[in-house]
């Protein structure tokens, strides 16, 4: 079965950088596009960012400069690293990928920015 367990979130001040862990297991990981998705309180699950088998990257405008997302296909691990993080940033990071027809989710890490 399809399982994404991601890891790495936290209380963090302003400015500060996070790095966001997702362990794949139950899909041949390196033919798959991975992202990342945050669902703040009140808000909608917004793409932050996302990454294909062969390396090109996608990041939403609010991310782009302060985010990086990468993979590592012998480990079947994708990552998230956040850097000048702000308030605004505050959320439940999600690891996806869409198998087909099927949507898989990780059970979301929450990332705080806050002083």
């Amino acid at each position: 079965q399809v399982q994404l367990v991601e890891s790495g979130g936290g209380l963090v001040q302003p400015g500060g950088s996070l790095t966001l862990s997702c362990a794949a297991s139950g899909i041949r990981f390196n033919i798959y596009t991975m992202s990342w998705h945050r669902q703040a309180p009140g808000k909608q699950r917004e793409l932050v960012a996302s990454i294909t088998s062969s390396g090109t990257t996608n990041y939403a405008d609010s991310v782009k400069g302060r985010f990086t997302i990468s993979r590592d296909n012998g480990k079947s691990m994708a990552y998230l690293q956040m850097n000048s993080l702000k308030p605004e940033d505050t959320a439940i990071y999600y690891c996806n990928t869409k198998v087909t027809i099927r949507n898989y989710w990780g059970q979301g890490t929450q990332v705080t920015v806050s002083s």
